[in-house]
């Protein structure tokens, strides 16, 4: 999108914590503990990915976007799709959207990504007209 900014991704902690779950210091019981709400969300507003589960290895991953921001009001802290997204980029001046994968098998859940999307810093605003007196 266009307006994405302020990218962070959450790979190498994703890599850490599996590493310590291969290793045996971490249950999968401790990471595969996806809210109903979360796997609700994946089956009706999440985009299927080529990554396949990485605890499971069952069924590729689901990715699920989450929207929070003050401007967002009631739409603050749900699960939107990518077209969504990309229409709330031109209607909001700034929000931060969080990207989960989740397996719907095995219930495995961690962020992948976050970025900020919006209108906010960009000048695509007509200049306002002068009146005589300026």
């Amino acid at each position: 999108m266009s307006t994405q900014r302020q990218v962070v991704d959450y790979a190498l902690q994703r890599r850490a914590l599996l590493a310590e779950v291969y290793a045996g210091r971490v249950g999968t019981m401790e990471v595969c503990d996806a809210s109903p709400y979360l796997l609700r969300a994946a089956k009706f507003h999440g985009r299927p990915s080529d990554v396949t589960c990485p605890v499971c290895r069952k069924e590729p991953l689901t990715h699920v976007s989450w929207v929070y921001g003050d401007e967002l009001k009631h739409a603050a802290g749900s699960a939107r799709t990518g077209e969504e997204l990309a229409r709330m980029a031109t209607l909001f001046e700034e929000f931060t959207v969080y990207v989960v994968e989740v397996c719907r098998t095995c219930s495995w859940n961690h962020l992948v990504q976050s970025y900020v999307l919006g209108t906010r810093g960009l000048n695509s605003r007509k200049p306002r007209r002068r009146t005589a007196a300026e």
